[in-house]
């Protein structure tokens, strides 16, 4: 039986994943598309909590997804989907990565150093977004970092949380964001630092500083899923712990 805080969880990510993308239902997974572009990151299905895929629904999912021209691909928490792993691996699915999903309650934020020279802004405006977005690209090394700068609506509205760091130059040279808060869970995504200032305690000032705002927005259960090297150990400086394993699975 799956925990309440895997349940929330599990289902925060699949209501988020499908906001502002395109959606299909598929046997037991939930497809998202998103329009705007390709990359198999913003393209992926979730299955259903507690789902046993069939080898057809497999076969299903990889044709929806082929017949777009995309990369037939799937995230989710191996605790609400015990058994959908080893289905996928049978039909031919390969795994990717596995990712610690790690989570700040209220009261474990600790408090991180000032970075040395930089600035933690909200960005408010649309050209403050686009330069916070810009910065987020170079970051994650994106081949053209001016492509695909437009704010999500959430993101003008502030229902969507982001912070920049800004550099005494006036250089912003890094962001961040907070999904918006749903059933007191809120995502810590898109935390990036553009090369020559990584290193300094900024990202993990940025994610203190999305935490606690969260925090004091209403959000109980603020997660995040973090990316390979020193991540891991970077954010449980600033008190998020591993509650939950989520997994990232591909077919060629």
């Amino acid at each position: 039986m799956l925990s309440e805080t895997i349940r929330a969880l599990q289902s925060y990510i699949r209501l988020t994943a499908a906001k502002f993308r395109e959606t299909e239902r598929i046997g037991p997974f939930l497809a998202t598309y998103y329009l705007q572009a390709d990359s198999p990151f913003l393209n992926y299905a979730i299955p259903d909590d507690c789902a046993v895929p069939t080898e057809d629904d497999v076969a299903a999912l990889t044709e929806a997804f082929r017949e777009r021209g995309l990369v037939p691909r799937l995230e989710f928490l191996t605790e609400a989907v015990p058994a959908a792993e080893a289905v996928l691996v049978e039909c031919g699915y390969t795994l990717e990565r596995r990712v610690p999903l790690m989570i700040c309650s209220p009261g474990q934020v600790v408090a991180q150093p000032e970075p040395a020279g930089i600035s933690l802004i909200t960005p408010k405006t649309d050209g403050e977004l686009r330069q916070m977005i810009r910065a987020q690209n170079v970051a994650f090394g994106e081949d053209d970092p001016d492509r695909h700068l437009d704010p999500s609506p959430d993101q003008l509205s502030g229902e969507t949380l982001s912070v920049m760091a800004v550099a005494e130059t006036g250089e912003v040279v890094g962001g961040g964001v907070a999904t918006p808060i749903l059933d007191g869970a809120t995502e810590i995504a898109g935390i990036g630092v553009i090369e020559e200032y990584r290193s300094r305690g900024i990202s993990a000032a940025m994610t203190e500083y999305l935490t606690r705002e969260a925090h004091a927005r209403g959000g109980r259960s603020v997660f995040l899923t973090p990316g390979a090297g020193q991540a891991e150990r970077v954010y449980g400086r600033v008190g998020f712990k591993t509650a939950a394993e989520c997994v990232h699975l591909s077919i060629v």
